[in-house]
Order: C-alpha cells, then sequence, then structure tokens
C-alpha cells in the first residue's frame, strides 16, 4: 500500500473517532446537564422518580366531628311501645358544614326526632337496619335549610349510645 493511502485510511480513521469523540462528550455533557438541572430526560425513571417511601405524605385534615345532645323517642308497634335512646354525632369535611349544622340546630333536631320515630324496633336492632337509618339520616340532614340553597355535607353519622327498652 503506498504511503499516500495509507495516510488518508490513517486521516479517516483519526477523523471518524474524532466525531466519535465528540458526540459521545456531547451526550455525557448533556446528562450531565440534565442530572445537574433536575430535568428528567425519561431515559432512565428509576434515578428520576423517588420512591414511594421517601416522599413526604400529605397531612391529612383533622376529623370534624359535632356532637348532638342525646334523643329519646317512642317506637310504637302492635306488641306496644318501646324507648329508644340514641346519642349521634355527625362527620363534616369542613367548618362551614359544622356552621350550618349548628346554626341550623332546632331544625336538626326535628329532622332526627321525625326520622327516628319512623323507626321500628325489631328493625332497627340489626345492622341493616342501622346501617338504613344511617342512610336516611344522612340524606334527611343533607338537604337544605331554608333560605340556604344547599345543605350541610354529612360524611358520617356515628351513633355513641343506642339503647332500645
Amino acid at each position: 500500500m503506498p504511503k499516500n493511502e495509507s495516510s488518508k485510511i490513517g486521516q479517516l480513521v483519526k477523523s471518524v473517532l474524532s466525531i466519535v469523540l465528540i458526540v459521545v462528550a456531547s451526550i455525557g455533557a448533556t446528562l450531565f446537564y440534565f442530572d445537574r438541572s433536575g430535568i428528567a430526560l425519561g431515559l432512565n425513571t428509576a434515578s428520576a422518580e423517588v420512591p414511594a417511601e421517601q416522599q413526604p405524605a400529605a397531612p391529612l385534615p383533622n376529623p370534624i366531628f359535632e356532637p348532638l345532645e342525646p334523643f329519646t323517642v317512642t317506637l310504637r308497634n302492635e306488641r306496644g311501645n318501646r324507648i329508644l335512646y340514641v346519642a349521634v354525632t355527625l362527620r363534616v369535611p369542613d367548618e362551614s358544614s359544622r356552621r350550618m349544622i349548628i346554626n341550623y340546630m332546632p331544625e336538626v333536631r326535628d329532622r332526627i326526632l321525625r326520622d327516628l320515630s319512623e323507626q321500628q324496633a325489631d328493625y332497627i336492632q340489626t345492622t341493616e337496619g342501622r346501617a338504613a337509618l344511617v342512610r336516611t339520616l344522612t340524606q334527611t340532614l343533607q338537604a337544605p335549610y331554608a333560605p340556604q340553597p344547599a345543605g350541610p355535607v354529612i360524611t358520617g353519622v356515628l351513633f355513641t349510645a343506642f339503647v332500645i327498652q
């Protein structure tokens, strides 16, 4: 092989190696820059994402409970009268719902008393009966209170005492 051809091949190899070196250096510098600046490229998602254990948990809001004075109602049936004594606490998601319950307390208590007095003692002593009573009270209490266009949001009706005699 003549020396002229050998030097051309050598120059070509040097040029190709130079181009490869420049490309590799560019890619490395780009990855370094994006890693330092916190920009995720999506190439390696394992290093871009913070594991769930290391992420700070968002603080949960404290529950808002509004206890009501206990209720005593007479339940009538074909076998006679029975007495229901029940204490109720309402769970609400926000302060505005709590304020509405407090502001309309006479109407809240009236609605609960009416619903309780319509119950059958044998039925509300069952698990299904109590669950149905919770649903009924929730719907009744979430209905609007005049002149308000919407009622409070009730996320739970909790029985803190429940006695039938």
